[in-house]
């Protein structure tokens, strides 16, 4: 064999381990398994508006070899399409599956929340399971063009947030979850519920307002459709609702410390001028004092049907109340209250 060929197959001998060895190195780095850490799955959280620099900060641990996922990120041109959203990176991916999971893997979570007692309390819950910051959530609740247009006045601003538990993405902004609630608002108050909203002469922002005053009286859910019809014969009498809910939160308003605790409300705080002071002023105050669950809704909806007026803790069954038909009766229960108070020495 001349000197010739042997360089013509040596040179063809080099070019075929090097295009090998290439076609392995690009084999490797699409798929062969390219994650770090020891657990079946791991979750990550990619912030809306990423850039490439921040999603190396969350992907880098995750992975044994940066470079050959970078390398095939930018070949899939995924460095320019980053997409926000909590992803599931599954032990023994490789570059081109874990890629593919964060352009089109967006997971749902669980958003729960229950009876917050103000907007800042609300978005701050929150905050805690989605992107948006309680900031950006308050500024979006209390939006007054947002809340004129849907029908609500400021008083009414929690309203629409009926506690439950839903599915959002992680991504979601304060817009977004607002706008979700509001339709959830709505579908809740379907046609049934509306028809008895009519039967008891309420509208469905009424029926909401009365509903977080029963939820505050009682957190017996059982108990809740017969306090709702004391409040419910109260205003067919045009009596005063004087209901001990409205005057704490009266005070809390007043003192913008809606954590404040008041377990005993004095005589003082009855003349406490404030329109959310049912002892004070007549018929219902002008909005909700609590966000109100869907079952104390409920109990002011399908309220239980009788004729007790008055009701008072009942120290016997804590937790629920004894029920009177006239004050004198009433007042009768009233005194033992009054002195299980006392003994405990509970001023406030």
């Amino acid at each position: 064999m001349s000197n010739l060929k042997k360089v013509l197959w040596a040179t063809a001998l080099l070019g075929l381990v090097v295009c090998g060895f290439l076609a392995y190195q690009i084999y490797k780095a699409i798929f062969l398994p390219n994650t770090s850490f020891t657990n079946e799955v791991a979750y990550v959280l990619i912030p809306s508006n990423s850039d490439f620099g921040s999603l190396k900060e969350r992907i880098e641990p995750l992975v044994k070899e940066w470079s050959t996922f970078e390398a095939v990120a930018q070949r899939k041109g995924y460095v320019n399409s980053i997409k926000g959203g909590k992803y599931a990176i599954k032990k023994g991916m490789n570059n081109n599956e874990i890629i593919n999971t964060l352009r089109s893997g967006n997971l749902p979570v669980k958003v729960a929340f229950n009876n917050q007692d103000n907007i800042g309390a609300l978005a701050q819950r929150i905050s805690n399971q989605v992107e948006a910051d309680s900031a950006s959530l308050v500024h979006a609740m209390r939006d007054s063009n947002f809340l004129r247009q849907n029908g609500f006045g400021p008083p009414h601003e929690i309203t629409f947030y009926l506690p439950n538990t839903y599915e959002f993405f992680w991504n979601t902004s304060a817009e977004q979850f607002r706008e979700r609630m509001l339709a959830e608002y709505h579908r809740f108050w379907n046609v049934e519920r509306k028809e008895k909203c009519t039967k008891i002469g309420l509208t469905p922002l009424e029926v909401s307002t009365l509903a977080s005053i029963v939820q505050k009286e009682t957190t017996k859910v059982d108990e809740r459709p017969k306090v709702a019809g004391v409040y419910l014969n109260r205003l067919g009498r045009g009596m005063h609702l004087q209901a001990d809910p409205t005057v704490i939160y009266a005070i809390k308003k007043e003192t913008g410390n809606f954590d404040t605790v008041i377990k005993r409300v004095l005589y003082r705080d009855l003349k406490k001028d404030s329109p959310y002071n049912t002892y004070k002023y007549s018929g219902l105050p002008p909005g909700p004092i609590a966000m109100p669950d869907i079952s104390s809704i409920e109990a002011v909806l399908n309220a239980e049907k009788h004729d007790y007026l008055y009701f008072v803790a009942d120290v016997s069954n804590f937790g629920y109340h004894m029920f009177a038909k006239n004050l004198v009766q009433h007042n009768r229960n009233k005194a033992q209250y009054i002195r299980w108070l006392n003994q405990r020495r509970i001023s406030r």
